[in-house]
């Protein structure tokens, strides 16, 4: 079974980076009353106090567990219905995670952070991003919170579809490329990973009906509540744009500001989006070797023009043959992509790619498995986050599943024609993924949002980002009736993680008091 890779959320790339410190101390305990409109019948969850406390026990992974020692952090769990059709019914939490504000007396409110995805923890994301508003007018005023969706991390219950031996074996898989033209195999695989969702998620196929973004949005304005905030302050990246954009549609009188960065098109569908994510990674990989070619120790050679061939001739033989490592698992061709698209995430992660390929050019595969165990949020003790079965379950609820076999087979061949690195070499195949066999009807179609009267929105975006292009930035602020703010960079998302004054001072004046930077601002 393979499930299709789509967004890195930014808590991963950070910690790709390392870039945990400590932050300040906590404060008051917060509101003990609901602020702004309560829908009818959910009175008692948008009044409810959250109760914060120590960190620690909402660790559920070692990246976790590494982001949630910093100091001055604290967590809480916000109660929400399961179903909002239901609200007397079962309840389901989400977990969180906030540094206060280090000035009290010019505290604005809270900041709410989604990192992406889908399925990325928020919690991990606030923690590891902390170290770049302590000291920032952001963390003066600004307590900044961090939210795993339901389904995902810490908030209960979590997505479980394989367990961590399974995931292992799937990514080692070598059949999964061998067989590329049995569809009947493939699909069954599919379809066993549907049914595992079913029979491991608590609450089964009522909790998969409720999982995605129409429902996170939801739980987000009871968290605006009990955090106390008349109207809400958002930071969203990458897929958690697409939280931003669907919450203004939801809510549009509870908006005070959303900083969108790294945008997805609101109007395309799963294979669109896809395709031209290929693209972008096509175009970023291009970047790495223009890099690359740069340097004396250069493991893809010296002319950019003949990189791709000798980064094929360098994977290419896993499909047949892995790597062995030291720990008894194998480095395949799933993995070795998958750290390469991993390391095009971020510039600062291209001299540990560069290492990686040159190292598995004399046979060792453990760099390029170590950049893909941090895709997968894999620790070292072999237990791995929630993210990715939390991304293709919310993918299968939030759009419809693609069942054009013809269609299906056409993008593949465009998405290695867009992503030559990607290229296995073998024919595409038309079978059809986990969301043609999910138990549950999808909830959205894409569409332009409706945001009318909701304030300006700030949309950040990077002309070389790798996951999410840069015209889904230039799409989604007409859409928005926003303002657009150019990176010129190569890498996945920029404010707070781009080392860029000019996109983080921008962002900053327009989050803490609504000043937009002029049109057509572009940052180097």
């Amino acid at each position: 079974m393979r499930t299709t890779k789509r967004y890195l959320p930014v808590a991963a790339a950070l910690l790709l980076l390392s870039s945990l410190t400590a932050c300040s101390d906590s404060g008051d305990d917060g509101p003990t009353v609901p602020a702004g409109p309560v829908p009818e019948g959910l009175e008692k969850f948008y009044a409810q106090q959250l109760e914060w406390g120590e960190c620690a026990p909402y660790a559920t992974n070692a990246m976790a567990r590494q982001a949630f020692a910093g100091d001055g952090l604290e967590c809480a769990r916000l109660t929400v219905p399961l179903s909002y059709a239901e609200p007397q019914g079962t309840t389901i939490t989400v977990g969180l995670l906030r540094r206060q504000a280090s000035d009290p007396g010019s505290r604005i409110g809270s900041l709410v952070l989604n990192p992406g995805g889908p399925g990325g923890s928020g919690m991990t994301a606030a923690a590891q991003l902390s170290s770049a508003v302590g000291g920032t007018e952001l963390g003066e005023r600004f307590d900044f919170v961090g939210f795993d969706p339901r389904g995902i991390g810490a908030s209960e219950p979590a997505v479980d579809c394989l367990t961590d031996a399974e995931m292992d074996a799937d990514r080692a898989d070598l059949t999964a490329y061998d067989g590329i033209d049995d569809v009947a195999d493939a699909e069954k695989d599919a379809e066993d990973f549907a049914a595992k969702c079913v029979e491991r998620t608590r609450h089964g196929e009522k909790m998969l009906a409720n999982l995605g973004t129409r429902d996170v949005v939801r739980d987000m304005d009871v968290l605006r509540s009990a955090l106390g905030d008349e109207k809400l302050t958002y930071l969203g990246y990458s897929y958690g744009t697409r939280i931003g954009y669907t919450y203004a549609e939801t809510f549009p009188r509870n908006v005070r500001a959303l900083l969108l960065d790294g945008a997805v098109d609101p109007e395309q569908d799963m294979v669109e989006a896809l395709v031209a994510q290929a693209e972008g990674f096509g175009g970023t990989f291009g970047e790495f070797v223009k890099w690359c070619a740069g340097r004396a120790d250069c493991a893809l050679g010296r002319d950019p023009s003949a990189a791709v061939g000798i980064y094929q001739d360098l994977v290419r033989p896993l499909l047949d043959e892995p790597v062995a490592l030291p720990d008894g698992r194998v480095l395949s061709y799933e993995d070795a992509t998958t750290g390469t698209v991993a390391a095009l995430y971020s510039r600062q992660v291209w001299p540990t790619l560069n290492q990686g390929l040159a190292a598995l050019g004399k046979g060792d595969g453990a760099v390029m498995m170590a950049l893909a165990d941090m895709y997968y949020e894999r620790g070292p003790d072999g237990k791995y986050a929630s993210t990715h079965e939390g991304l293709v379950a919310i993918r299968c609820v939030d759009d419809p599943p693609v069942t054009d076999r013809e269609r299906i087979e056409a993008a593949q061949a465009e998405y290695v024609e867009k992503a030559e690195f990607l290229d296995p070499g073998l024919p595409p195949s038309a079978a059809r993924d986990a969301c043609a066999f999910w138990p549950v009807e999808h909830t959205s179609e894409p569409h332009l949002p409706d945001v009318e009267g909701v304030p300006p929105t700030l949309v950040v975006s990077t002309t070389n980002d790798p996951a999410t292009p840069y015209q889904a930035g230039v799409n989604l602020a007409k859409a928005m009736d926003g303002r657009l703010l150019t990176f010129d960079g190569a890498q996945h998302t920029a404010f707070l993680s781009a080392g860029s004054d000019c996109v983080d001072k921008a962002g900053v004046a327009y989050l803490v008091d609504g000043t937009l930077p002029p049109e057509g601002t572009r940052c180097g």
